[in-house]
């Protein structure tokens, strides 16, 4: 009944009395009487219809909650039937009672039980008026019964709203029992099988041309295309013309955002000095030493002791088969340059030494002891076995290795304009800070193994800041970490990355041979590419015995608790076998938790030609075609493995999985939900 009507009714016919100016007071009250009783008597039935609306209501709201939880526990049972079992029980009689199952209320995809109790009442008081019969009296009220139909997290987001936004073709199949395969787009099945506990095109279609379509649900906003032989699909039940709301959840987090904000960086390149040498005299020690030497000879054999001093030369000259030692506690500067000959044997002991004007160490190599090794500018060339004690060495020269020669130094920082092995030629590096200004390049069966301490490697002219050729080998230990160039290697090379909170490349990250990456986050302002394989885990040094990339056993690129942020894309070809696992947890300034692979580029990924990969954690591309083909395998290894992209294209024998065991995104829908009001 409308109570507001019934009211304006009253006030303008009383209105009407209170304007008629004309009337006696008799003639009004005589008038007046059967209206004011008529009015009394109105007021009276509505009191009594607001008094049935209250009872209608309290017996409406306890009909639909009670209703809701029988029909949870059992959804087959008589839902009216309950419902005017509930009235009688409140002492409701002689009213309509009436239950309804709605769909999508109150929202999309949710589902309550609305219950309606209607009572007439007679007019009483208000016949005066001319009120005959009786009005209704109704209200209703409704309680959910299913939250919105419940999905797993997905394991698979295509972000695309578009047409083919996740697309399986051929034989390439999609696994991912445990969690949701989702397009925001259309979602075409014409591949082998797509396997997950729920299949979702939030805004799309879902087009099934062959293959299956495995799920606990199909969910889908438009429609859903299947030719009419194939039945490789959730039953009838199981499928919801619903749209669903699929979001990026990494698109403003916030670690993740002040990660990309660190592309590009890297720790400033030093710049390298020659040292200072005063000009002094030749010094030669010979068969026929210059007189300064002379009286260093040990009678009239090659064999020269200098005491411990301070000396001052200008060029130094050791003649072949001679032999030369320096007492230790000497500082020694030579301004021309070092020439030692083929055959002889140089022994610098524990002392400061500063060259300028090039330096070659003959055939044999030399020996320096404990202390400061400086040389300047020029060609530097090291045969031999070439052996320095604990203490900086600063080499502002090309140093160059190859045919099997030899060059180790103990702890202090390194510094190196450039470094070349190659022919066999290795070089072991102590603890302490490695800088090489114009990078490092290794091929040959040659190997570079240095401790922890800071890496600093600029670029060389060509670009790169490493590059690994052959079967090169180049281990690095524990510490911060900068690139200034692209990091190159080809097929039969290794290398290890320490563990530091941020490896900052600022270039591409090519691995073809062997990779063995260090927890921690690695930035890289270019692309990441995993080649044609490669050795695989574990290698063990030549220089030092010790093994290297247990963890990654069998593997050519492994690396645990890491995470990868990128201004390019990521790629994977060749027989390549990667085993990249991210943090559980972030660290400060570090990895970040669950966050394997992040980059926001345009460029389309291409995981092909027959390379397997366990990722385990989230490859985050969100603008990214990635197409998987060629017999390419990535799955989580029994690990949680999440693909966020644009778009999502598997063909061609590939296979995608996923070990993720993921909670509801939503409530679920039967029988665990809280039966609520909801109007």
């Amino acid at each position: 009944m409308n109570w507001s009507h019934s009211a304006n009714t009253i006030r303008r016919f009383v209105a009407r009395l209170r304007e008629d100016a004309s009337a006696s007071v008799t003639t009004i009250v005589a008038l007046s009487l059967p209206v004011v009783i008529g009015a009394v008597g109105l007021a009276f039935d509505l009191n009594r219809g607001y008094g049935q609306r209250v009872m209608n209501q309290r017996v409406a709201d306890m009909a639909a909650l009670t209703t809701a939880m029988e029909y949870q526990r059992d959804d087959s049972v008589d839902i009216d039937a309950v419902a005017n079992v509930i009235a009688m029980a409140n002492g409701l009689q002689g009213a309509t009672v009436d239950a309804e199952l709605l769909a999508d209320f109150p929202n999309e995809g949710e589902s309550s039980i609305q219950v309606t109790v209607s009572r007439d009442v007679p007019f009483a008081l208000a016949s005066v008026l001319g009120f005959s019969g009786s009005y209704t009296v109704t209200a209703d009220s409704a309680a959910i019964v299913s939250a919105q139909a419940s999905y797993a997290t997905p394991c698979f987001l295509a972000l695309d709203s578009g047409k083919a936004s996740l697309v399986v073709n051929g034989g390439a199949s999609i696994v991912a029992p445990n969690c949701s395969v989702a397009a925001i787009g259309d979602l075409d099945q014409k591949g082998s099988s797509i396997a997950a506990s729920d299949i979702i095109s939030g805004s799309g279609d879902i087009t099934l041309n062959s293959g299956s379509l495995v799920a606990n649900s199909l969910r889908y906003a438009g429609s859903l295309n299947v030719p009419q032989w194939n039945n490789a699909l959730p039953g009838p039940d199981d499928r919801h013309n619903v749209a669903t709301g699929l979001a990026d959840p990494w698109e403003n987090n916030v670690e993740l955002l002040a990660a990309i904000a660190q592309i590009g960086d890297a720790d400033p390149l030093p710049a390298l000095a020659d040292p200072t040498t005063p000009t002094g005299s030749d010094y030669t020690f010979s068969w026929s030493p210059s007189s300064n030497a002379s009286p260093f000879r040990q009678g009239t054999s090659g064999n020269f002791i200098v005491p411990a001093g301070n000396y001052t030369i200008k060029k130094l000259t050791v003649g072949g088969g001679n032999s030369l030692t320096f007492a230790s506690g000497s500082t020694i500067t030579v301004s021309k340059g070092v020439s030692i000959g083929g055959g002889s044997t140089v022994n610098f002991g524990d002392s400061d030494v500063y060259i300028n004007g090039g330096f070659d160490s003959g055939s044999n190599g030399v020996t320096f002891g404990n202390g400061v090794l400086w040389i300047g500018s020029g060609t530097v060339s090291f045969k031999g076995t070439n052996k320095k004690g604990d203490g900086d060495v600063i080499i502002n020269g090309d140093m160059s290795l190859g045919g099997g020669h030899y060059f180790s130094a103990g702890k202090g920082n390194h510094s190196f304009k450039s470094i070349t092995l190659g022919g066999g030629g290795k070089t072991l590096l102590g603890d302490g800070d490695l800088t090489v200004l114009e990078g490092i390049k290794i091929n040959g069966n040659s190997e570079l193994n240095a401790g922890d301490g800071e890496y600093n490697i600029g670029a060389s002219k060509q670009g790169y800041a490493i590059k690994l050729e052959g079967s090169a080998r180049l281990f690095m230990g524990d510490g911060a970490f900068s690139a200034h160039g692209d990091i190159d290697t080809q097929g039969g090379s290794a290398i290890v990355f320490g563990e530091t909170n941020n490896h900052y490349i600022t270039g591409d990250l090519k691995i073809a041979g062997s990779a063995f990456f260090g927890p921690g986050r690695y930035t890289i302002d270019g692309d990441f590419e995993n080649g044609t394989g490669g050795t695989t885990w574990p290698q063990t040094s030549s220089l030092n015995g010790e093994q290297y990339g247990s963890w990654g056993a069998g593997y050519d690129m492994a690396g645990y608790d890491v995470s990868f942020i990128a201004s390019g894309t990521l790629k994977l070809a060749g027989g390549a076998k990667s085993r990249l696992l991210a943090a559980a947890q972030s660290v400060l300034g570090g990895e970040i938790g669950t966050m394997l692979f992040h980059s926001d580029t345009t460029s389309k990924a291409s995981w092909t030609g027959g390379s397997g990969n366990i990722f385990g954690g989230v490859v985050h591309m969100p603008n990214t075609e990635v197409s998987m083909t060629g017999g390419n395998s990535t799955s989580g290894g029994g690990a949680c493995f999440m693909l966020i992209a644009g778009k999502i294209k598997a063909a061609g024998g590939a296979v995608a999985g996923s070990a993720c065991v993921s909670s509801d995104e939503t409530s679920s829908g039967s029988g665990n939900t809280t039966v609520k009001l909801v109007k």
